[in-house]
């Protein structure tokens, strides 16, 4: 039988947060959870959640983990007027693990040592599928004693949990992460096409390529929605492009150049304005192919 030392709290059941509040239940955590649609915590409800009513319903909670969707989401339901933070009972340490800038994380944290409670910023790679397979992988910064109360919980969730100093470095490093994805896959589309319009078969290009060095587990995993332009999302082009102006503002305040990020950045924009913003973003070879004569039209026309 398990000894639960800590009752934990989820903030935050989008996709995400369902996905990585279900490993810690599966391990046999005892989780309670708040989502602003209440219907979302359906599924960890049904995996034996509790639900919160509201959000100072997670004050009894010994740590809780959110998952939202930028900063104004995060102050909200911290810093705001019903937040964790103006709750009467407050937890002991708060998690964030969404993908926000270095300044509005350290505004939360600032906010939270005031009130007594230690913060962990721990943004996460990885989409739902891959946290459900235990594939995720986990950068976290803050105290370290902080790091280490929390570690069990986040090796429930993912396959690593690295830590990468003791304020914001976390931040950044998700940033530098996201910058590198959407590069990547970028050069993907790009020599996918080429080698397409010299006649080559999409699936047999992907094929050679996952079976030299320069493939990938993620070139792998994607290669078929690639094959068959599924653009389902698991992570949209509109949220790639948030993470693009965050982590090329972070570039631009300390003077590293991002010659390659910021023209990604630029055929990304063109590809929102051509109705790919709420497709997955590996949808950027429509606007690609299209380019090349391969395609009549974009996926939204």
């Amino acid at each position: 039988m398990r000894d639960h030392a800590a009752d934990l709290g989820w903030l935050g059941t989008g996709r995400m947060g369902t996905a990585m509040a279900a490993r810690l239940i599966d391990a046999g955590e005892r989780v309670t959870v708040w989502n602003r649609t209440t219907s979302k915590t359906g599924p960890l409800a049904a995996k034996g959640a509790a639900v919160a009513d509201s959000i100072s319903g997670l004050g009894r909670c010994d740590i809780v983990f959110i998952t939202v969707g930028g900063p104004a989401d995060l102050a909200e339901v911290t810093t705001g007027k019903c937040g964790l933070l103006a709750a009467e009972r407050r937890p002991a340490v708060i998690v964030d693990c969404s993908t926000i800038s270095e300044e509005a994380s350290a505004e939360v944290r600032a906010a939270a040592g005031t009130s007594g409670v230690e913060f962990l910023a721990a943004p996460v790679s990885g989409n739902p599928h891959v946290v459900a397979a235990g594939g995720a992988c986990i950068v976290a910064s803050g105290p370290e004693a902080t790091f280490r109360r929390v570690k069990p919980h986040l090796d429930q969730i993912a396959k690593i949990a690295v830590h990468a100093g003791t304020a914001e470095q976390s931040r950044l490093v998700k940033l530098c992460h996201n910058l590198y994805l959407g590069m990547m896959v970028q050069a993907l589309i790009e020599v996918t096409t080429l080698a397409e319009k010299g006649g080559t078969d999409r699936a047999a290009f992907l094929e050679f390529l996952n079976a030299t060095g320069l493939g990938s587990d993620w070139t792998r995993a994607r290669a078929a929605d690639l094959i068959a332009r599924n653009w389902t999302p698991t992570f949209t082009t509109e949220l790639m492009r948030k993470d693009f102006d965050l982590g090329l503002a972070a570039a631009r305040s300390r003077d590293v150049p991002m010659t390659v990020g910021s023209a990604v950045y630029q055929l990304m924009q063109s590809g929102i304005n051509t109705g790919l913003a709420d497709l997955d973003f590996l949808a950027m070879y429509e606007q690609q192919a299209t380019a090349a004569g391969l395609l009549p039209g974009s996926a939204a026309g």
